[in-house]
């Protein structure tokens, strides 16, 4: 009785080594199998990983270009509107001085009833004048200065109001 009790207990320890072998076999397949799957959703995410940031990087290219080529149309606006603005600087001042010396006068159209008092023909003409028609005051210089002071203000203002209102068309699309 022994021996068969030796007998079943080395068959029992064979039996019970073959299904630890067993099983740890069965679990290395299956973990061999989860992990080619997780290896395979690994791939497929760092795929769609990949494929979002390079979607993204060229987004951000686009709107790159699209600011750089904001930027330089500000750039050539500004230049534009500035040679505009040194311009009618440099007409005011060019003006302001032949007021100063004389070379040019300003000059009001008066109304033919107020100059002679009544609806008659002049009498005599001044000798050296040109012009015919209505009689013309001559306006004081320092009047006159500020009369081209007032309307080279005017064309700046003209002038900035060009420069705002393309720049809100480039901005807002419509041309």
């Amino acid at each position: 009785m022994k021996i068969d009790a030796v007998k079943w207990g080395g068959v029992l320890l064979i039996i019970l080594a073959l299904m630890a072998c067993s099983a740890w076999a069965a679990w290395a397949w299956q973990a061999n199998a989860y992990g080619q799957q997780l290896a395979v959703k690994e791939a497929a995410h760092q795929t769609e990983r990949t494929n979002l940031a390079n979607a993204s990087s060229a987004q951000i290219l686009a709107e790159q270009d699209k600011r750089l080529a904001l930027e330089q149309w500000l750039a050539a606006s500004d230049l534009s509107h500035y040679r505009a603005f040194t311009d009618e600087k440099t007409k005011q001042a060019r003006l302001r001085d032949r007021l100063s010396t004389a070379d040019l006068r300003l000059s009001v159209q008066l109304a033919a009833t107020a100059a002679t008092g009544c609806d008659a023909v002049q009498a005599a003409t001044s000798t050296g004048v040109v012009v015919y028609g209505a009689h013309r005051a001559q306006l004081d210089p320092a009047h006159a200065q500020r009369i081209i002071g007032i309307t080279g203000d005017g064309d700046k203002g003209l002038i900035a109001l060009q420069a705002c209102q393309a720049y809100a068309k480039e901005v807002s699309g419509t041309k």
